[in-house]
């Protein structure tokens, strides 16, 4: 058994190639350290030089460094030198209805892309009812009548028409919120006190992310953004319900919360490696200034376990008044984001952080317009903190050209 044992690792090694290489900045030409290479099982890391070096069966490898745009390469000793491009993300959201090629509300984010600063679209791809976007080829979902409602008729086109304006695409994948899923497996929905099905304000159903059926599920929909260009995965509703004495799979513990979570986010980065796309994660604002997981199993340092950026919501209308000595915070977006991002790089790098920014009017306070001052400052406290680029959030994706600074025209 020994020598059996010995001769197939032996013949193993023979399979393996090693392939050696300096990653660097396609700008500057200068080396880029902690570059994470990796084929479809293995991480790989360059070291303060650029250098790396790769053994493995496969011969297609993708390039991760914070800031930069993902990168697939191919092995090829006449290759030695990978360069990446550099970028900070400014996004718009599309809502799931939004985003339809033939749509006004496309021809009108990308004028403004081609016009501004903005270089990001982050697109529905399965929103909180459990609809997508575009036809997968996950069976269930669409079993379930998940792409009954798709707005992208043809996904292929869809990338080809965003790749050919270097768009960067984030896919916003919702996870634990879900309607469609939940109605068709009962058995892991999460139930009220008296067993039926539990809907929130909204009238959605949840899937309990004790159950590793939910994460399964949902990651299996993540894979089919990443397969056909998706840059970025964002998970949203990565969480617990924000509601006491539901019915779940184990005890509501913060230990029990937050390792379900964490199983959630490492599954989907093993599952996700061999697409080479960046991993986000949606968070509550307030998660920059709790020491524990707030009641639904989301931490800064939990989260950045196995996530390449956290988001957070910052939306100054979300914090309460009083916050950061405010009567009205949403009076202060300049210091409500400035802060609330500077209170975390001791847990996280700000290359790490890419906030939410609120591009809505306040609900909360004194409902206030946000308009082109408001929207600038939020930016502004973004920057001064440092955060690796930003995410305009309208429930309408209707976005004013001339409230962007840095026009390329």
């Amino acid at each position: 058994m020994r020598k059996l044992l010995f001769l197939t690792t032996f013949l193993n090694t023979l399979l393996l190639a090693s392939f050696d290489g300096t990653i660097v900045d396609k700008n500057t030409l200068q080396p880029i350290a902690k570059v994470t290479i990796s084929d479809s099982k293995v991480d790989f890391y360059s070291d303060e030089n650029g250098f790396f070096s790769v053994v493995s069966d496969e011969d297609k490898y993708h390039a991760k460094a914070y800031g930069y745009r993902p990168h697939t390469f191919k092995q090829d000793q006449n290759q030695s030198i990978i360069e990446l491009e550099p970028i900070t993300v400014k996004a718009l959201y599309l809502t799931f209805w939004g985003a339809n090629i033939h749509s006004k509300t496309v021809a009108r984010a990308l004028k403004i892309i081609d016009k501004t600063e903005i270089n990001t679209l982050v697109v529905d791809v399965k929103n909180e009812y459990g609809s997508t976007s575009f036809r997968t080829k996950f069976a269930e979902a669409n079993d379930y009548g998940a792409s009954k409602d798709r707005t992208i008729g043809n996904i292929e086109d869809f990338i080809k028409l965003m790749k050919s304006k270097n768009i960067y695409l984030i896919a916003r994948v919702v996870v634990f919120k879900d309607e469609l899923q939940a109605a068709n497996n009962e058995d892991y929905a999460i139930k009220s006190e008296d067993g039926t099905i539990w809907r929130n304000h909204d009238k959605m159903a949840w899937v309990d992310p004790f159950d590793k059926r939910s994460h399964d599920y949902t990651i299996s929909i993540a894979e089919e953004a990443a397969k056909v260009g998706f840059d970025e995965i964002n998970f949203d509703y990565i969480r617990f319900p924000a509601k006491a004495n539901l019915k779940l799979k184990k005890e509501s513990t913060e230990e029990n919360r937050l390792n379900a979570i964490e199983s959630f986010l490492s599954s989907a980065k093993n599952r996700l490696r061999k697409y080479g796309v960046f991993i986000s994660v949606d968070t509550y604002g307030n998660i920059c200034w709790e020491s524990g997981d707030t009641g639904i199993g989301q931490s800064v340092a939990s989260l950045a376990k196995y996530s390449d950026y956290i988001s957070p919501m910052l939306y100054p209308s979300g914090f309460a008044s009083g916050s950061f000595y405010f009567e009205h915070p949403s009076e202060h977006p300049y210091e409500v984001i400035r802060r609330s991002i500077t209170n975390i790089h001791d847990t996280i790098d700000a290359v790490r952080i890419r906030p939410w920014l609120q591009y809505f009017k306040d609900y909360a306070h004194k409902k206030r317009a946000y308009n082109k001052f408001e929207i600038t400052e939020q930016i502004r406290g973004s920057e001064d903190a440092n955060a690796s680029g930003w995410m305009l959030w309208s429930p309408s994706s209707r976005y004013h050209k001339g409230y962007f600074e840095a026009s390329i025209e």
